[in-house]
């Protein structure tokens, strides 16, 4: 099963490569964010972007409020503790 997770961008750490941070319930990784990136949404402006991440990138931009529903949702069905213990092990 693919599982995207969502997640805020708390900094841009390489503009060029359109490389920033998120935080997913705590944990901080390192993602590409050339999926979320186009010409009306700078690099320069995701910072604060709820997210979804899945293998390393930010497949979409979602809303605060489902954002947290989705994560209440995965806590719930115990999936989102995987997936997180999957994210400290590999933070890059």
């Amino acid at each position: 099963m693919c599982l995207g997770i969502p997640g805020q961008i708390t900094e841009i750490t390489d503009t060029e490569a359109m490389l920033a941070r998120v935080d997913v319930s705590g944990v901080q990784r390192q993602v590409n964010i050339a999926c979320i990136v186009d010409d009306a949404h700078p690099v320069s402006d995701c910072v604060g972007d709820w997210v979804l991440v899945h293998v390393g990138f930010a497949m979409s931009r979602i809303d605060e409020e489902e954002a947290h529903k989705t994560l209440a949702l995965l806590e719930e069905l115990g999936e989102a503790n995987d997936e997180l213990a999957a994210m400290q092990a590999n933070p890059y």
